[in-house]
């Protein structure tokens, strides 16, 4: 059976919109290639506030949606570019996002399809919709994908149950959308195509205000678009430069595909292959716990305060507030290999302080028991997402290398 994705790993949202106002960050790679900037696989992108200016390390990029097997398109930016999540969410009009095409819905009977995508501290509720989708020269055809939508049928009570917020809103979201380019293909996998209590009840079929849990299978689940891409399918690469201070934006690439073309030739990296969990393992002082690397987490969120030995915020118990900067050391490591990553954790209400800079690679948080490798290990690395089952030149997915 495979995970349930969505919960794996999850978008830390609330805590990435936390806007500037309270909320670890790695020492960056020097040997870092420099940014691909050109060629029809490349895709700007961008660490700002976002579309609702209160995103504190949020990477951005503009994503283009077609009506299937048409011209009828709209561009649409600030969209969360999330390596720790699989297929595009956006949010519709009726909660402040830029989406106004009309796509065609998925339907199961006489019933509309909708998904409640739950993540660690919210989730997203909404119709499946169906979409071509545009990045950089790229394009996957009928793609499913997450309408997020308030005005969608009535919430069911266990989307609810998690006790977390329902993000339907530009200020919620922070963003007009996710783009999850994770290393798997769809977003629940083989758990959702289950009928009965083994079914996880992410897609449900809708008819007026009443929805049910449904079986989806996997080509009607929401799709990674990397996957569907005619070339260039194997995963892609985060390229952003190093970061020694806060600052109100950075600039970088994502480059689709891995050894598939010159720009993407896959240089010395270690290669993090995933467990049956969809994890690798980091040791600290001793002790070895589950990670995972993802650009859609705003900070290094990792372990607790008894274990780190950081204060959290007062005023935010989602990050970290030291008296002073502390440094650290951890080990990444999997049955293929090992490398040593060197942080710094900072005071979030200080790096917050200032309202203009969004961009910090000394940010952190608590998370128990884990290891989130969020956007901070990003600066200064070239950080590949190879999709499961597609073949690379230093070996087959799902892994991370950098």
């Amino acid at each position: 059976m495979t995970a349930l994705r969505l919960w794996v790993w999850p978008v830390l949202l609330a805590a990435a919109a936390i806007m500037a106002s309270c909320g670890g960050g790695s020492s960056h790679n020097n040997s870092m290639a420099p940014i691909v900037t050109s060629g029809s696989n490349v895709q700007p992108i961008v660490v700002n506030s976002g579309p609702a200016n209160n995103y504190a390390n949020g990477l951005f990029t503009t994503v283009t949606i077609c009506v299937p097997s048409t011209s009828t398109c709209q561009d649409i930016g600030g969209v969360l570019v999330d390596t720790g999540s699989y297929g595009l969410r956006l949010l519709s009009s009726a909660g402040g996002g830029m989406l106004t095409l009309s796509l065609p819905s998925q339907t199961t009977g006489s019933s509309q399809v909708g998904e409640c995508a739950a993540f660690v501290t919210g989730y997203t509720w909404g119709p499946v919709h169906s979409a071509d989708i545009k990045i950089s020269g790229e394009m996957a055809s009928n793609v499913p994908v997450q309408v997020i939508d308030p005005t969608f049928a009535a919430v069911p009570p266990d989307c609810k149950s998690g006790g977390v917020p329902e993000d339907d809103s530009l200020q919620a979201l922070g963003a007009n959308g996710i783009l999850g380019v994770g290393p798997y293909a769809q977003d629940c996998g083989g758990a959702c195509t289950e009928t009965g209590t083994t079914n996880p009840g992410l897609y449900y079929g809708c008819s007026g205000t009443t929805c049910q849990v449904i079986a989806e299978s996997l080509t009607e689940q929401v799709q990674n678009p990397v996957a569907l891409f005619p070339t260039d399918n194997n995963g892609l690469i985060i390229e952003l430069p190093a970061v020694s201070e806060p600052a109100p934006s950075l600039n970088g690439s994502m480059v689709f595909g891995i050894g598939t073309q010159s720009n993407n030739s896959v240089g010395s990296v270690s290669v993090f292959p995933l467990n049956s969990n969809g994890e690798f393992s980091t040791t600290f002082k001793g002790q070895t716990y589950p990670s995972f690397v993802d650009s859609g987490s705003n900070a290094l969120f990792f372990l607790d305060a008894a274990t780190t030995g950081l204060t959290v915020c007062s005023d935010n118990s989602g990050f970290y507030c030291p008296a002073a900067a502390a440094n650290f050391s951890a080990t990444t490591f999997s049955s293929a290999s090992k490398t040593n990553i060197s942080f710094t954790v900072a005071n979030a209400d200080s790096l917050f302080s200032n309202r203009a800079d969004y961009v910090f690679n000394t940010l952190a948080g608590p998370n128990a028991g884990t290891f989130d490798w969020g956007l901070p290990f990003f600066f200064g690395r070239d950080v590949y997402t190879a999709i499961e089952s597609r073949t690379t030149p230093v070996g087959s997915g799902p892994f991370w290398a950098y």
